[in-house]
């Protein structure tokens, strides 16, 4: 089947009375999700600080893996509200059931991305959003092998790169709003080490303690991800079922005849 074009406003206004009707509310689940960020950033900035290289080191994979199950947590809790299914704010947690498949398929989508951006950026932004389905089918069947993930992601979202290109698009506002204070917080001690003039303002920033300033851009990314979030992970989980539908590829179907995969 070819792949469709989907009507991006209607999407996102569905996704967004769903996530009204949700049993525990998108806000609430939203801020636990980035609370908890903040508290393994935290843990995070402080691993540098230990006199123990190799504890620091284990610190820092430790709060990264953190992350990243619990973003695969939030999409879970997406995906019940899709279905209409009762989610609880320990839904959040699910991913670490299991976590050695979703720290698997981060590292390795990681590197094939990091392969295609070594030929030029174009190529690495494209690897992006060809393995942008990959976690959601994981995720819907746990039995699947890491490189069935990525290859179903391959071939499902053949003719769906741009559009989910342009999804991300219309949130670059907010996406740009949540990052501003990071963005401001990193330019100021890049200024600084490369021993440049600073202005007041960024002379204040680059005086400010690690540890605040990824407690207040943190706090800033939270209150702003909660406009758009939620809406944006949903939205974009109704752009996987389609191209599911239009591609006929599920997580439980059976593409991988003689084993013929290859996602890279």
């Amino acid at each position: 089947m070819m792949a469709q074009l989907i009507n991006r406003r209607q999407v996102k206004q569905e996704s967004r009375q769903l996530l009204r009707q949700a049993t525990v509310s998108a806000a609430g689940m939203v801020s636990l999700y980035f609370l908890l960020q903040i508290i393994l950033n935290l843990l995070g900035s402080l691993s540098s600080r230990v006199d123990i290289p190799m504890l620091g080191t284990f610190l820092y994979i430790l709060t990264m893996f953190m992350n990243v199950v619990l973003s695969a947590g939030f999409v879970l809790y997406c995906m019940a509200i899709r279905r209409s299914e009762h989610a609880e704010y320990m839904t959040l947690f699910d991913g670490f059931s299991m976590v050695g498949k979703v720290m698997g398929l981060y590292f390795l989508q990681t590197f094939f991305i990091a392969m295609w951006a070594t030929l030029f950026l174009i190529p690495g932004i494209i690897a992006g959003y060809r393995y942008r389905f990959a976690i959601y089918n994981l995720l819907e069947n746990p039995d699947l092998s890491i490189f069935q993930a990525l290859e179903l992601s391959k071939r499902q979202t053949m003719g769906y790169k741009m559009q989910c290109f342009l999804l991300d698009f219309s949130y670059l506002g907010w996406i740009a709003l949540a990052g501003l204070p990071t963005y401001l917080v990193n330019l100021s001690y890049t200024m600084t080490s490369f021993g440049m003039e600073l202005t007041p303002f960024f002379l204040l920033l680059s005086e400010f303690p690690t540890e605040g300033a990824v407690l207040l851009c943190g706090l800033w990314n939270m209150v702003v991800s909660l406009f758009y979030y939620g809406n944006l992970t949903c939205s974009d989980l109704e752009y996987f079922e389609i191209a599911k539908t239009t591609s006929g590829l599920t997580a439980f179907s059976n593409p991988f005849q003689n084993n013929s995969v290859n996602p890279f």
